[in-house]
């Protein structure tokens, strides 16, 4: 009669506090999954549908090129293909030219959707694979017909015009395009990922950037080839090389109104394309960089340790639980305990780091490097094919094609060619964001040499650092020599398992988390006295009292609150902040997880096997797991559950376990003092009925 209705909101809020912990397994399952992937399902699921968007728009563009001119010309005695007389093309060409366009329209406009999410996945990809296919092929019989039972004799009087070369670019284009959209949506059926596209906001709205940048280069063209009477397609060719800053100067604007118009066509045209190529590094630069770190770091994790079992120190990778012997360090016989391993394995996860992120900065510059040099050498050599007409020599047709690529334009060289012409505009719309990727990789690699180089050479001249020459010298010596020589003099982290840097028992004695001091201890030490101030002393391993938590959860949450805050600083921290061991355990503490404790350590696995058939059966696996046993799951730093081994920010990471946790302790708390309010109106109404029935 007087139950206040509580039993409902309390089994609820028991149901959602188990929720957030399912939900927090299957994240860090899926982590773990991401490093375990193959690099072959992260193209084929987000790569594949970016450039899918990038190209097939620029397919259809072609393919408007290749429908509005007529794909025959006749060459006038004494004079040359571009200035030749059309010959008109059969109406059935004209009209399945129409219908394939009409086709591709549809399949990029539900590609669009797709990465829109207005369109389901299952639904908008067959449209868009099937579609495409039908375009490609259907065109690639189009130019088979013009090039046999349509070609008109003698060759020498007739050629083909632009239209039909952009015809040949659209169709390899459409295959191409579609052929990557099955692949991906292959994977998606079989299980590796799931039925969307994983792709961030801004890397959706790249195929929006795309069309937008082509219709404007189009209806550009339009204007243009109205005012200047140019040729519709040399128009295009006119307004490709201007708006990617080229500048050739064979076609320039001769009238008032066309010189008028430039001043805003050319602006516009830039910052769209700026747009489009900023999408690009993105995908490129940040998402492809993610993922080939972590294939590397994962790499080079598994080399180490192979190495480390190899020379018989597979040893220090057990956890050392309270009935095993505590092992022994290679250099003395003092013993180490279970937080002097695991700070030895976070060392060792460091330097795997380091070396797996200075291996990608090269790979990137590379590949992008390589992808820039066969855009030179095999563009000059199909511009020597296309120009045959003007002679022009394989080194005349690398001076153009570098000269284009650096958008310099000097203009003593231009294609001439009905052929030349339209694969200029489909190379440069190429080359010019390929040249962004290779600069911004040179970023990283080259152009840091040379800073770093001239910030030395200053050191010994007129920019002396506060060092000061002799400390400047032994510290290049010391990295020339990995670490050899100069070690008393050079502070540098401790060597670790394979020693191959400052020598055992060079270590700093003085607690390092402490500096700087989070707010959280201030408060504590304001609020508590000395017992908890010596427990704040967290650098020490040999203090019994080391991490020691608040004992009133009232002040736990405070602290909490404060430490979310301080880690909040570090999110935007240029380069990403790295802490410490010393900062990694203070903040796993906090999270329920003990350095010393080896509950929750286990060696780690040199080739770990993802669980199921892709990244959807991980959640799966994670709730099986934690509603069987509820048992904290096992990792090591070096394993490839380890938090360095996330795609996420330090910094990332820990803010957001943190806030989860607080979050959870503020659930138990809420729902321990719904149940005591029960318990007390269910004690009250008990005493009631008592009362009652002793007046009765």
């Amino acid at each position: 009669m007087n139950d206040p209705g509580l039993d409902g909101p309390i089994s609820q809020d028991a149901k959602d506090i188990e929720k957030q912990k399912l939900d927090e397994h299957a994240e860090a399952e899926e982590d773990e999954q991401a490093f375990l992937q193959p690099s072959r399902w992260w193209f084929a699921s987000t790569a594949f549908p970016l450039i899918a968007g990038t190209f097939g728009p620029m397919a259809s563009a072609f393919s408007i090129c290749a429908l509005v001119v007529h794909w025959r010309v006749q060459i006038p005695p004494g004079g040359v293909e571009e200035h030749g007389i059309y010959v008109d093309d059969p109406p059935w060409l004209i009209a399945v030219n129409s219908v394939q366009l009409a086709i591709a329209l549809i399949s990029n406009l539900f590609l669009l959707l797709n990465m829109a999410r207005r369109v389901r996945f299952s639904i908008a990809q067959p449209i868009t694979i099937i579609g495409w296919y039908l375009s490609s092929f259907t065109l690639i019989g189009l130019t088979a017909c013009a090039a046999g039972p349509l070609k008109l004799e003698p060759s020498s009087e007739y050629a083909f015009t632009q239209a039909y070369y952009y015809a040949l670019f659209s169709a390899a284009l459409y295959f191409i395009v579609a052929t990557l959209m099955l692949v991906t949506a292959l994977g998606a059926l079989r299980g590796h990922y799931d039925k969307e596209f994983q792709l961030t906001m801004s890397q959706r709205t790249l195929m929006l950037q795309t069309i937008s940048f082509l219709v404007y280069l189009l209806a550009g063209a339009s204007v243009y080839a109205h005012i200047e009477s140019w040729q519709y397609l040399d128009a295009v060719y006119w307004a490709n090389f201007t708006l990617l800053t080229i500048g050739i100067g064979d076609y320039s604007p001769t009238t008032h109104l066309g010189r008028s118009l430039l001043f805003p066509f050319a602006i516009g045209g830039i910052i769209i394309l700026g747009l489009v190529i900023g999408s690009i590094r993105s995908l490129v630069l940040e998402r492809g960089k993610e993922k080939m770190g972590s294939r590397m770091v994962e790499k080079h994790r598994r080399v180490l340790l192979k190495r480390l079992h190899k020379k018989g120190k597979g040893q220090v990778l057990e956890p050392i639980k309270d009935d095993k012997a505590s092992i022994s360090r290679s250099s003395t016989q003092e013993e180490l305990t279970e937080k002097d391993r695991r700070e030895q394995e976070f060392k060792l996860m460091r330097k795997v780091q380091k070396v797996a992120g200075r291996n990608r900065k090269w790979m990137s510059l590379l590949i992008s490097g390589s992808v820039w040099m066969l855009l030179w050498f095999a563009g000059a050599a199909i511009f020597q094919q296309c120009e045959y007409g003007q002679k022009w020599s394989y080194f005349g047709s690398l001076y153009f094609a570098y000269t284009s690529l650096l958008t310099i334009g000097y203009g003593d060289f231009y294609p001439q060619s009905n052929s030349g012409k339209p694969f200029f505009v489909f190379w440069s719309l190429l080359a010019i964001p390929s040249l962004t990727i290779l600069i911004s990789n040179m970023g990283d690699t080259i152009v840091k040499g040379i800073r770093d180089l001239t910030l030395w050479v200053g050191n010994f001249t007129v920019l002396p650092g506060e060092e000061g020459i002799k400390a400047t010298i032994k510290k290049t010596f010391n990295k020339a020599t990995g670490g050899r020589v100069f070690v008393e003099d050079i502070e540098e982290s401790p060597p670790g398992i394979l020693g191959e840097s400052k020598a055992e028992g060079k270590e700093e004695s003085h607690p390092r988390k402490d500096d700087p001091e989070s707010t959280a201890q201030r408060v504590l030490k304001e609020k508590e006295g000395p017992e908890q101030e010596q427990a704040r002393r967290r650098g020490h391993p040999q203090d019994a009292d080391v991490d020691r938590l608040p004992k009133s959860r009232r002040h736990y949450h405070v602290m909490l609150i404060k430490e979310i805050a301080k880690v909040v600083k570090h999110l935007n921290s240029a380069p990403p902040r790295e802490y410490t061991y010393d900062e990694w355990a203070w903040f796993l503490k906090l999270i329920g997880e003990d350095e010393a404790d080896a509950e929750t350590h286990r060696k780690p696995l040199r080739k770990p096997k993802p669980d199921g058939e892709g990244l959807g059966a991980t959640t799966t696996r994670a709730e099986d797991n934690f509603q069987s046993n509820k048992k904290k799951i096992k990792w090591s730093w070096l394993g490839n559950r380890s938090p360095l081994m996330g795609n996420k920010e330090e910094a990332e990471w820990v803010l957001e376990r943190l806030t989860r946790k607080l979050d959870r302790e503020l659930d138990e708390m809420h729902k321990e003092e719904l149940e005591e309010k029960q318990n007390r109106n269910r004690g009250v109404s008990e005493d009631r009925e008592g009362s009652s029935g002793g007046s009765s």
